[in-house]
């Protein structure tokens, strides 16, 4: 991988004898997926600020490049159906098909366009049809830069920790941040890979170390392990339910993700990441009747390794959720996200991706109430009942 530069610390591979990860001991984590993804479009600052707001330990921005390598917040580079570019007639040449990771793509593409010239657009809803209420936010927000992305989250570290100061309270967590870095190979391959000036704009910021409150993703393995000889700070390879990363399969690896996540192909995952971010099917699958099934044994596997495990994603519309946790029978009205997310958090999940963070974090914080004073949740429970 070309971004490597040799004055960067190199890492060993994780040795055969791992630390297994002990879950009564820690607290999982919130990450606010795109945001407050669920109340305002996704990827914009006004997300970022509101997941932050809302209690979100991380905010997670996906990352695309322009064409003049400035690295940019949006859920794919196909920025169609995400931002009103349809609607600027000086862009209309722009429009072309292209090939993304095996799947042809029509649209407009972020590589084809400059961080001015993507300045000039607006963000739009991505699921209007679930979320009609974040339409009315259509047309107001940039496509936000990873740089200004870290901007604010070190100025609302900075105008937390004064504020605690002030109150005499203790200073708060620094906020994460949870960067995935989208189609690694693609943009490798015109001259624009990811990794490099992402890691450049964490160490501007402050992100070095394994302390750092950043986890790197990818569904790719390849950037991953690259990674890993770069940089300490800790890193996620993302699995989905069904298929194989794509460089790999490029290469002619026939390995799935499936595999991947089978007990050995964890132990080799240990070797570069610190946790799997997954989709959450994979550790509480669903039965016929929509509602979740047993737990799969996924967590134990994964935790027996070294390896955290962060599910993705929790969503609170009724046409997201399992059946019994839909309230009502309108698809965008929310329901009982916060059952769904108890649910795999006994299940021992480590970390929740999630559109509505304040929900998931009153849920997180009322699971681990429960669990350090089991006897005064169960007295509060049947009061209530």
């Amino acid at each position: 991988m070309g971004f490597i530069v040799g004055t960067e610390r190199r890492l060993s591979t994780v040795s055969a004898a791992v630390d297994p990860v002990d879950p009564e001991h820690l607290t999982p984590v919130v990450i606010g997926h795109r945001g407050a993804s669920g109340y305002v479009p996704e990827h914009t600052l006004a997300s970022y600020f509101l997941a932050i707001e809302q209690g979100a330990d991380y905010i997670e921005p996906d990352l695309v490049s322009t064409r003049d390598g400035v690295l940019v917040a949006r859920h794919e580079n196909e920025i169609g159906g995400t931002t009103d570019v349809a609607a600027h007639p000086q862009f209309a040449s722009r429009k072309t098909r292209k090939t993304i990771d095996g799947v042809a793509v029509e649209g407009w593409f972020t590589e084809d366009f400059t961080l001015e010239e993507l300045k000039t657009l607006r963000a739009r809803e991505r699921i209007a049809q679930w979320r009609p209420a974040n339409a009315r936010f259509d047309g107001q927000f940039e496509i936000p830069t990873c740089e200004e992305i870290l901007s604010l989250a070190r100025a609302l570290d900075t105008q937390r920790e004064e504020a605690a100061r002030a109150r005499g309270r203790p200073v708060p967590a620094r906020i994460g941040v949870y960067p995935e870095t989208k189609h690694p190979t693609y943009f490798a391959r015109h001259g624009l890979a990811l990794e490099a000036p992402l890691l450049a704009s964490l160490r501007r910021y402050g992100y070095e170390g394994r302390s750092a409150p950043v986890f790197i993703q990818s569904f790719e393995v390849g950037n991953l392990q690259a990674l890993r000889r770069a940089t300490e700070l800790r890193l996620v390879q993302l699995i989905e339910g069904s298929g194989a990363p794509y460089d790999r399969a490029a290469s002619g690896d026939r390995r799935t993700y499936r595999e991947l996540i089978a007990p050995e192909g964890l132990a080799g995952i240990a070797r570069y990441a610190d946790a799997i971010g997954v989709e959450k099917l994979l550790v509480i699958p669903r039965g016929p009747d929509e509602s979740l099934a047993g737990a799969t044994a996924l967590v134990r596997e994964a935790h027996a390794v070294g390896l955290g495990v962060h599910a993705w994603t929790f969503r609170a519309e009724n046409h997201f959720l399992p059946a019994p946790m839909r309230v009502g029978t309108d698809p965008a009205q929310l329901g009982d996200v916060a059952a769904e997310v108890a649910a795999y958090l006994r299940a021992g999940i480590d970390g929740l991706f999630i559109d509505q963070p304040a929900l998931g974090a009153r849920a997180r914080d009322a699971f681990v109430a429960a669990r350090r004073n089991p006897g005064a949740f169960n007295e509060e429970r049947d009061a209530a009942g």
